[in-house]
């Protein structure tokens, strides 16, 4: 019987012992896993330079572009990387433009969640920026229940939540509410 194998079984039943062994403070040496997958592996679809068209009874509300684009329960649901929305009237003119990170798009409900670095750009001068927001196509309203700045060409508004309509015209803060806008004090 050669001794080769004995050796390497010896050598394998080592390092599995010296793996599982204690460190000196008492505790188990784990190896650290990695922090996230490059190919999510339970996708159903991976797309890459996605576009999906927003509309309402045929007509065109917006184009959402996506980078990257993850498809999930039979394409209901999409995990986007590098999102950017272009708003459109009822009238087929451009309104604005929100761009995110990352964003999650459920196509049965009409609802997309931003996330990252969320801005939106509207063609009046209006820029709001938050961590995460939910723009509803269904109720025409984009809200969030994080921190936010409205900057508007006059006035800046901030706060903790807000719900408006995409428009940005109707706009109801929730908490911590606070508006810096120029007041002209009058001189004789």
């Amino acid at each position: 019987m050669s001794w080769r194998p004995l050796l390497a079984a010896a050598l394998a039943c080592l390092v599995l012992t010296a793996a599982a062994c204690p460190t000196s403070k008492g505790k188990t040496q784990v190896k650290a896993k990695a922090t996230r997958s490059v190919i999510p592996d339970s996708a159903d679809q991976i797309i890459f330079g996605g576009r999906i068209f927003l509309t309402d009874q045929g007509v065109s509300k917006g184009v959402l572009l996506a980078d990257t684009v993850l498809t999930y329960d039979d394409g209901t649901r999409m995990e986007l990387r590098r999102v950017n929305v272009t708003f459109y009237t009822s009238v087929g003119m451009k309104d604005g433009v929100l761009t995110a990170k990352a964003g999650t798009y459920n196509s049965r409900l009409s609802r997309l969640d931003a996330r990252g670095d969320v801005v939106i750009v509207r063609d009046d001068g209006k820029r709001l920026t938050s961590p995460q927001l939910v723009y509803d196509q269904v109720r025409n309203q984009i809200f969030t229940d994080s921190t936010f700045v409205l900057n508007e060409p006059a006035r800046t508004f901030t706060g903790l939540g807000f719900e408006s309509d995409p428009q940005l015209t109707t706009f109801r803060c929730i908490r911590n509410c606070k508006g810096l806008a120029p007041v002209k004090i009058p001189t004789k």
